[in-house]
C-alpha cells in the first residue's frame, strides 16, 4: 500500500474546505475540519490502499466523520430573513445573536478551484450564501448524502461507505434531502462574473452612489423588493426606496467600499475613518445581484479582522479629512 503524500492531500484542500464549509456554514470551523481531516489522512495513511479506490473519496470519507462530529447538538446556521418578518424602518437593531446562528462569508478563492469558466460558474453556484442556508434545513447526514451524491458527483456506493450505511439507505436519504431542499431552494441570482460588462458597471454605479449617499441613484440600482440584513442582528429590512433611505441618513460618512469576492458573488470590504481620518476595516459586504440591479445587501458586522482572508488591504492608503465637533476642531 501507499500512503498519501502530503502533496497529495493537499491538492484536495480547495474540493474539501467547500464541502466542509457547506456541512458547517462557519469559517473557523471549516478551517479546523479540513484541517483535521488531512492531519487524520496523513498519520493514518497506511490505512489507505490504492487498490480499492482513489485517494478522494477515502479523504472525503474522513472529513464528513469529522464534520459529523463538529455538527452533533448545533443550531440550525440561518440567513437573517430566516429568523422573523422584517424590521419596521426606524426600529431599532435588537440585541445580536450569536455568531453560530449564522451562516459565515467565505472568500471565494478559497471554495472555487477549477479553471473551465463553466465549471467556476458551478462551483460559485453551489457555495452561495442562501443556498448554503438552505442546505442547513436538511440534517446532518440528509445534508453530507446530498452534498456527495448531487454536488461531488460521488456514487451511490461511495457515499454508503462514507456514511457507514446501506446503499438504500443512502438513497432513502438522498431523496429526502432532495424533496426538502426542493421546498427551501432560493430564488436564482447572479454569480460573480468578471467578464459581464454589465455586472462591472451595475457594481461600479452601487460603489460610487453609495459612497455619494446619493439616494436617488441608489433607489434606481436595488430592485423594489431588495433586501438589506445586518447579522449578527436578526434585523433586515425590505424595499428599495427604503434601503436607500437608510443609506442616506448618515451614519456611514466617508466609507470607502473595495472590491472583493464573497461565496462566488461581489463582495467589498467597507473602510471607515477613524478619528484621524484613516479608512480602517469596518465590515465585509455581499452584494447579490439579479440581472440589472441589485437584490440584497448582507452587511456582515464585526468582520473587520477577516479582510485579510478576503485580500484586502488593512488600511486604505486614501483617507478622509478627520472627524470634527460643531467648532470645526478635530474630534480625538
Amino acid at each position: 500500500m501507499a500512503a498519501p503524500t502530503p502533496e497529495d492531500l493537499e491538492a484536495l484542500r480547495t474540493p474539501l474546505r467547500a464541502y466542509c464549509y457547506r456541512m458547517l456554514g462557519s469559517a473557523a470551523d471549516t478551517e479546523d475540519a479540513v484541517q483535521e481531516a488531512i492531519v487524520r489522512a496523513y498519520r493514518h495513511g497506511d490505512r489507505y490502499d490504492p487498490a480499492r479506490g482513489p485517494l478522494r473519496p477515502w479523504l472525503f470519507r474522513i472529513a464528513t466523520t469529522v464534520c459529523l462530529d463538529l455538527l452533533r447538538g448545533a443550531h440550525r446556521r440561518a440567513l437573517c430573513v430566516d429568523l422573523g418578518p422584517a424590521a419596521v424602518p426606524g426600529g431599532g437593531l435588537g440585541s445580536p445573536l450569536p455568531a453560530e446562528r449564522f451562516v459565515e462569508p467565505m472568500p471565494d478563492a478559497a471554495l472555487v478551484a477549477a479553471d473551465d469558466p463553466g465549471e467556476v460558474a458551478v462551483q460559485r453556484e453551489s457555495v452561495r450564501l442562501a443556498v448554503v442556508a438552505a442546505l442547513h434545513h436538511l440534517p446532518p447526514r440528509q445534508r453530507a448524502t446530498l452534498l456527495l451524491r448531487d454536488v461531488l458527483c460521488f456514487s451511490a456506493a461511495e457515499t454508503a461507505r462514507m456514511l457507514d450505511v446501506t446503499p438504500a439507505a443512502a438513497n432513502s436519504a438522498l431523496q429526502r434531502a432532495r424533496e426538502t431542499l426542493g421546498r427551501r431552494r432560493p430564488s436564482p441570482g447572479d454569480t460573480l462574473d468578471t467578464t459581464d460588462p454589465g455586472q462591472r458597471a451595475l457594481l461600479e454605479d452601487y460603489v460610487a452612489a453609495f459612497e455619494a449617499h446619493d439616494v436617488g441613484r441608489l433607489t434606481a440600482l436595488l430592485r423594489h423588493d431588495a433586501r438589506a440584513s445586518m447579522p449578527p442582528f436578526a434585523w433586515w429590512i425590505e424595499g428599495g426606496r427604503t434601503i436607500a433611505a437608510l443609506v442616506g441618513a448618515g451614519g456611514c460618512e466617508g466609507a470607502r467600499l473595495v472590491p472583493t469576492a464573497i461565496n462566488g458573488q461581489p463582495g467589498f470590504g467597507q473602510y471607515r475613518p477613524d478619528d484621524g481620518g484613516t479608512l480602517r476595516p469596518f465590515a465585509l459586504v455581499l452584494v447579490e445581484t439579479c440581472g440589472e440591479r441589485i437584490a440584497h445587501v448582507t452587511t456582515f458586522l464585526g468582520t473587520g479582522d477577516r479582510f485579510a482572508e478576503f485580500d484586502l488591504p488593512g488600511v486604505l492608503a486614501e483617507s478622509v479629512p478627520a472627524a470634527t465637533d460643531d467648532s470645526g476642531a478635530a474630534r480625538t
